[in-house]
Parts: structure tokens; C-alpha cells; sequence
């Protein structure tokens, strides 16, 4: 392969876990070979990859018998923790037999709420990327529960692709991409604009047989990342050099493009804070309009809001309403809750959230 044919430089590849196991859910080697064997090749024509990988509750099943009494939470706990590690030795060997070393990094939800904490992250990742290592990365399923959880590893990966700035995002699925039902055709989307919307309408419900997403979630994520400027592939992970033909340009599976703006530095952090958010503040109607305009680069004022609800402090991410209570944006806080009370409607007083830490979602 010539580098100068390659789409992209740097990419975040995430694998569901019905492309990488076996009908009773047993990790599929055929597939991970094939799949480390392609993430070789392009790693040496210069492409920096970090993998997303799902299967670790797939591979526990493969290895313990638990009874139908523990509970729920528990069960994934267990099959998380022994799973994980059959996974990352699987990769590991793989990935030594292409002359690569890999590296194992478990996250939680909690991980990109502290600004710091998401720096130390991202300087993680670069460091094992500059040294030439494929970082493997997966959710800390044995202590993530409930609201500490991610939707999906979809989600994860989208997070890390905005995080690190990467130029394509590649969710390989075991389906070949979007397909068009609306119209009873039954083909193919092979491409989508980032202004389009109501994915629900292309989609069959359901979710994964073993994983938790569904391909609704994938769309989501795929459009807020095609908004932030990243171009997002969705395309069948079982289909023979499909990141190969993705990054040679060779149509396949279906192509979020990239708002031709991209958004960068802190405000990539904000945009992806959905559900991190440790409060959040209702703007005026006047507010409302003028930080939804998108010609002028606008923070937002106490003398524009009209209430607080919870508890936040400086740093924290908190949540933008408008006067119907609908979300309008994300942002820092640059002082807390406390203060926000005392200022909210004076003018003449410091941003509580400065533009540079402001995405608006509209």
C-alpha cells in the first residue's frame, strides 16, 4: 500500500462484540487475526490506530458457570473480570505475531467528567501512540454499574475519537451499515450528510444479540461526530479487508461525513459531556438567542439566567436549558452553584461559562 492512498491518518477503530465472537459467544480467532493482521498493515504505512474492543463479558461466559441467583450486576461483574483477561491475551499474542506491542487501557464514565483527569488521558494515549503501541482499550465492566456505565462501547470509542482528534471513526458491526426502510428499498445508505436527522426511520429495533447497543445509538454518535468534524464509517467488521478497503477510499458500509468546520480544543471535552453534567442553569429567552447565534463567539452571563438547579463547582461540566427546559448547550463552570445564585440576573459580572468551554447543541 502507498501512504498517499490512505483517507486518514490517525483513527479510532472500535469492534462490536457479535464481530468478534462465535455464535455461543466464544472469541471468533479467525476474525481477530484477520483484524490484527489488517490494523498491522496500516500501522506500518503510518496510520496510528488506537482499538475499542468489546467481548470481555463474551469471553468470561466462555470460561466461567455462574448461577442463575447472582444477580445481574454481579454476573457481569464476574464475567468482566475474567473475561477481560482472555480478551487482552488474545490481542497481545495476535499483535506480537505482526511484530506489534499492544496496551491495555480499562475506562469508566467517570474518567472524562474531571478536565485534568481527561488531559492525563489523552496524554496516555499519545505517548503509547508515538511510541508505535496499539492501545486496546475497553470499559472497566467490573466496576462500572449503572449510571457509571457508558450506553455502549459506541460511545466510549466516540468519546476517545473526539478526545484524540482523529480523522476517521470506524464502528465495525455485524451488519453491512444503514439501510434505507423509509422508502421500502431496502438499499444500502452509503452516504450521510451531517445535517440529516431521525435516524430511527432507517433502523430495525433491536440490540445486539451479546453486546448492550443497538445501531440507533451507533447513528447518534456517528452524527455528533460528523458535526465535530470527525468522518465516521459504520461498516460490516466480518467483511475480508474492510479497514483496509475503508482507508483506501473503496466504497463500503455507510459514511457519516464531517461537517467541514471542526470544533477543537476544550469545547470537543464539552461536547461530549451528555450525562456528565453535575448541574445545570435555565437561560432567559434573551440568552437563549444569543447564544444560539452562531456568528458571534458569545459566553454565558448570570445576568442571562433565570435559575440553578443542583450543586456544581468550578471545573464542573453543567447543563444549559432554555426557557421550555430543553437542552441548549454544555460548558465549564468557572465559579459554583453557590455563586451562580448570588450573580444570576446582575449584570457586569465574569462569565459563568466562558466561550472557549461553551458548546451549544443548536
Amino acid at each position: 500500500m502507498n501512504n498517499q492512498e490512505l483517507l486518514y491518518k490517525k483513527i479510532v477503530v472500535k469492534v462490536g462484540t457479535n464481530v468478534i465472537t462465535d455464535k455461543h459467544g466464544d472469541l471468533d480467532l479467525d476474525i481477530l487475526k484477520k483484524l490484527t493482521t489488517q490494523i498491522a498493515l496500516l500501522q506500518k504505512e503510518g496510520v496510528q490506530i488506537i482499538l475499542v474492543s468489546s467481548g470481555a463479558v463474551g469471553a468470561g461466559r466462555s470460561i466461567v458457570k455462574l448461577p442463575e441467583t447472582l444477580s445481574p450486576v454481579a454476573t457481569r461483574q464476574v464475567l468482566a473480570a475474567t473475561g477481560q483477561i482472555k480478551l487482552i491475551n488474545t490481542y497481545n499474542t495476535l499483535f506480537l505475531e505482526q511484530g506489534l506491542v499492544s496496551a491495555q487501557i480499562l475506562v469508566t464514565k467517570s474518567d472524562f467528567r474531571d478536565r485534568q483527569h481527561y488531559l492525563n488521558m489523552r496524554t496516555c494515549f499519545t505517548s503509547l501512540l508515538q511510541q508505535h503501541i496499539i492501545p486496546v482499550v475497553n470499559e472497566n465492566d467490573a466496576v462500572s454499574v449503572t449510571e457509571l456505565m457508558f450506553t455502549d462501547n459506541d460511545e466510549l470509542s466516540g468519546l476517545i475519537a473526539s478526545m484524540m482528534h482523529v480523522e476517521g471513526y470506524i464502528i465495525l458491526s455485524h451488519v453491512d451499515g444503514l439501510f434505507d426502510l423509509k422508502n421500502g428499498t431496502g438499499k444500502l445508505i452509503t452516504e450521510i450528510d451531517p445535517a440529516t436527522k431521525h435516524f430511527n426511520q432507517h433502523i430495525i429495533p433491536g440490540k445486539s444479540e451479546f453486546g448492550r447497543g443497538g445501531m440507533l445509538t451507533k447513528c447518534h454518535i456517528a452524527h455528533k461526530l460528523s458535526q465535530l468534524g470527525v468522518t465516521v464509517h459504520i461498516a460490516n467488521g466480518k467483511t475480508p479487508g474492510i479497514l483496509l478497503s475503508l482507508l483506501r477510499g473503496e466504497k463500503a458500509g455507510t459514511k457519516f461525513l464531517a461537517r467541514k468546520k471542526p470544533v477543537l480544543g476544550p469545547k470537543l471535552w464539552v461536547a461530549h459531556s451528555e450525562g456528565l453534567e453535575k448541574g445545570a442553569v435555565i437561560v432567559n429567552e434573551g440568552a437563549e438567542k444569543v447564544l444560539s447565534d452562531s456568528d458571534r463567539a458569545n459566553s454565558l452571563l448570570p445576568v442571562g439566567i433565570d435559575s440553578v438547579q443542583g450543586t456544581f463547582k468550578k471545573g464542573d461540566i453543567i447543563k444549559i436549558l432554555g426557557i421550555n427546559k430543553k437542552v441548549i448547550g454544555y460548558g465549564m463552570a468557572q465559579y459554583g452553584s453557590e455563586k451562580t445564585r448570588t450573580l444570576m440576573g446582575q449584570q457586569d459580572q465574569k462569565p459563568l461559562i466562558h466561550y472557549d468551554y461553551l458548546y451549544i447543541t443548536h
